[in-house]
């Protein structure tokens, strides 16, 4: 697999999303709304590349020219700011969720000088706790449960500091 790169979201970017709103199984992992009409995705993703405000910022992840997924950073202030990634089919269990969020980690922790990003996980959604513990991690503790896939389940906190410097 080629490396992907992380860039700024720009317009026919929302095709890729379309796309993803259209696979039951991106949604379900991704606890997307189901069957949203492709017509409202395009509308929320036009208006995120629009403008995403100060507070977020969305990456795409781009590989080989197609745009595969997408990474976040939420509730975004200059001291932390809350990691987010979705990766579309068939670009699962390829690796491209760890690079990429390498790349945002690296972004958040080196270039934006944040002092920790958070992460929260649903209590069903393993692969993502196995992303989070191999992008260094560490559990904090739970959060408020949260309805997912149908049921409310528990939601572990996560969190990945910096330290004298240098991210942690």
């Amino acid at each position: 697999m080629d490396q992907p790169t992380l860039r700024r979201l720009r317009p026919g970017d929302e095709e890729a999303a379309v796309r993803w709103a259209a696979d039951e199984e991106f949604c379900r992992a991704a606890d997307w709304t189901l069957n949203l009409a492709p017509d409202r995705v395009r509308e929320h993703w036009r208006s995120m590349i629009a403008e995403s405000g100060p507070d977020f910022l969305r990456l795409g992840i781009e590989l080989n020219g197609v745009l595969a997924g997408h990474v976040d950073l939420a509730f975004l202030t200059v001291h932390s700011g809350e990691f987010g990634i979705g990766i579309g089919r068939p670009y699962w269990r390829q690796g491209l969720g760890l690079t990429a969020g390498r790349l945002l980690l690296s972004h958040a922790l080196e270039v934006l000088k944040l002092q920790e990003v958070t992460a929260t996980v649903h209590a069903p959604n393993l692969p993502s706790h196995a992303l989070m513990r191999r992008l260094g991690f560490v559990e904090e503790g739970e959060a408020e449960p949260e309805p997912y896939q149908g049921a409310v389940v528990a939601v572990t906190r996560y969190v990945v500091r910096r330290t004298a410097g240098r991210a942690r």
